[in-house]
């Protein structure tokens, strides 16, 4: 039995699952990882991408903060891939309980998941910052420099910026569903990100999937590991039949 028919069976005999997602499953839709550093950053911005997506620098540099964040960090014209394809079918099928991710794209729910946790928030929602008043991300991206409020307050987007703590009711429900999961697949992410790799803790069940194209910091401790492109594994694996 080869890795991908171990999984299926993992999955058809599985009551509760839960899909924990990092960058990689973004990346398949065309959304660079922001950490790969390459030259144009270089070329273009005078710090490297962790410091400009902080809560500091946002707070102190709020105009350079929104040109990296309109030309690096939206992508509305991505499309699901088929790793989230194939998840909303095995939702569908009453076996997948939530979808964990640390991506700020939206493209699950945009394939149809219904119960997605986002621990990095999602450039989808954003706030002003005196009045909470909500604005779209078409209003970040047609805007030029600082976007403003009605009310004259500067928008922020709902996204955990560095520095900044990750929302706790998301933490919880995360934590509560992977405790509860018979299965859990984590996929395109290497878990060296804190506090997010710490939900693998809280795991206590005996089919720990991971599915990565390179190793990941917890491989010792998985029951199936899968290298690879997450969208091809999981096209593979016939969720949508009963």
């Amino acid at each position: 039995m080869n890795e991908i028919e171990i999984l299926q069976e993992m999955t058809d005999k599985a009551e509760n699952v839960v899909f924990f997602g990092g960058a990689g499953v973004s990346t398949e839709s065309g959304i660079p990882d922001f950490r790969s550093v390459d030259g144009l950053y270089n070329q273009t911005y005078q710090y490297p991408p962790e410091t400009i997506l902080s809560h500091e620098f946002f707070m102190n540099n709020t105009e350079e903060f929104y040109h990296f964040y309109r030309n690096k960090m939206l992508y509305l014209e991505a499309k699901p891939n088929d790793a989230h394809i194939k998840l909303v079918e095995l939702e569908a099928q009453g076996k997948l309980k939530a979808v964990i991710t640390q991506n700020i794209d939206g493209l699950h729910q945009q394939a149809g998941s219904k119960k997605v946790l986002e621990l990095h928030g999602s450039v989808h929602r954003n706030y002003c910052m005196r009045c909470q008043q909500f604005y779209s991300v078409q209003t970040i991206q047609e805007s030029q420099g600082v976007p403003k409020c009605s009310c004259g307050g500067t928008i922020k987007p709902d996204v955990v910026l560095y520095g900044e703590g990750l929302d706790n009711d998301v933490m919880n429900r995360s934590l509560s569903v992977i405790a509860k999961a018979d299965v859990l697949i984590i996929g395109g992410t290497s878990l060296g990100v804190y506090p997010a790799a710490g939900l693998i803790d809280y795991y206590r069940g005996r089919n720990l999937v991971l599915v990565n194209k390179t190793a990941t910091l917890m491989d010792s401790r998985a029951n199936l590991i899968i290298k690879g492109s997450i969208g091809k594994v999981f096209k593979q694996l016939k969720w949508s039949e009963n």
